[in-house]
């Protein structure tokens, strides 16, 4: 299913420049969002998703599906929301796009060797279950989409990359070995050393500024229903993401320490600038302590120690995959909120107050 050779210049199609509008009026935000000043809504329609910054600030990153696009692409434009452009192939799936630090390359996950057809949804009478689709590599391309290069070839889902400060660390998240790991690699593919080794679902890893740490989502199955459960829906290449939490291990694997334990599905954390805070997504309810259901997600910040957990936004729906500008200064999100359509997720961009 995975190949060595490469399909990838024939199978470029033509980059896409989306019509949209590109600005709106300024939200408020809600009155409790205190953190947040001047947001602005820079998508419009469809699903999108997974917006990161370029090292300079200036421009996103991000993964959609809309219109003719029907399962997500890979996308970038400037922080306003403008030249908006398709930079992936255009076939298969896409996720997890990021910017390496030189600015020079973009990294993404994508499904189109395995097949150029949209793979099939997962099914839903199993429950709220994620694919973890076998035919997802991650490759490299220039910003614009040209010169597109395999990085990954093993069998199984290779995806959920990001790259150190520094640009020369990918950490990603691997079943090459029969169960969802998290790896690392030097920013060219050598040097693969696997990190976590737990038995269950270890994910969306992120470095910390200083790139000592790394931040992550977890579900290691205990009881022998659970194990017995996570192991079939695994055959599948399923996962049921509800119930995650967060952890931190050294960049080289050692010292892992649970930070979360909301009984929740909290996932998609990233460092503050300062290197000592988090911020994440949680479906965790305050008032009753446990999970507010998979329909409601909303941004935390929480102590490097798991201490002093925040509630940051207050909008019904989904607020997720939060990440800080270079300087701190904006906070990139996806959420539901002001949708066209009800379910419906756009990116968002604030000013960040402290």
């Amino acid at each position: 299913m995975k190949r060595i050779f490469m399909l990838l210049v024939v199978g470029l199609a033509p980059l896409l420049t989306l019509t949209a509008q590109t600005s709106s009026p300024p939200d408020p935000a809600t009155p409790q969002e205190k953190h947040l000043r001047n947001l602005h809504q820079l998508t419009f329609g469809g699903q999108n998703a997974e917006a990161y910054f370029s090292a300079d600030g200036t421009k996103l990153i991000y993964q959609s599906s809309h219109g003719d696009v029907k399962c997500d692409q890979i996308f970038t434009m400037n922080i306003d929301g403008s030249d908006q452009h398709m930079v992936s192939t255009g076939n298969g799936r896409t996720t997890c796009s990021y910017f390496y630090p030189d600015g020079k390359k973009i990294l993404f996950s994508s499904t189109h060797l395995a097949n150029p057809e949209c793979p099939p949804r997962p099914d839903f009478s199993k429950g709220y279950v994620w694919a973890v689709y076998p035919g997802y590599d991650i490759f490299t391309a220039n910003p614009d989409g040209s010169n597109l290069k395999q990085l990954t070839n093993s069998p199984g889902y290779d995806a959920e990359a990001t790259i150190s400060i520094d640009g020369k660390k990918i950490v990603f998240t691997s079943l090459r070995n029969s169960d969802l790991d998290i790896y690392s690699m030097d920013a060219d593919g050598r040097h693969l050393k696997q990190l976590t080794h737990e038995l269950g679902y270890d994910g969306g890893p992120f470095y910390s500024p200083d790139r000592k740490w790394i931040v992550y989502r977890a579900y290691h199955p205990q009881t022998e229903k659970e194990i017995g459960d996570y192991n079939e829906l695994l055959k599948q290449n399923l996962i049921r993401p509800t119930s995650l939490e967060l952890w931190i291990m050294k960049a080289d694997g050692s010292g892992k320490r649970q930070i979360t334990n909301l009984g929740a599905a909290s996932f998609g954390p990233s460092f503050l600038n300062d290197g000592k805070r988090i911020i994440f997504s949680s479906n965790y309810d305050p008032v009753t302590h446990a999970t507010g259901g998979m329909g409601n997600f909303e941004l935390w910040l929480i102590n490097f120690d798991g201490s002093n957990l925040e509630r940051v936004t207050y909008s019904d729906g989904f607020d997720g995959f939060p990440m800080f500008s270079p300087d701190g200064k904006k906070l990139v999100f996806a959420s539901n909120r002001h949708d066209a359509k009800p379910g419906e997720t756009n990116i968002f961009i604030a000013d960040w107050v402290e």
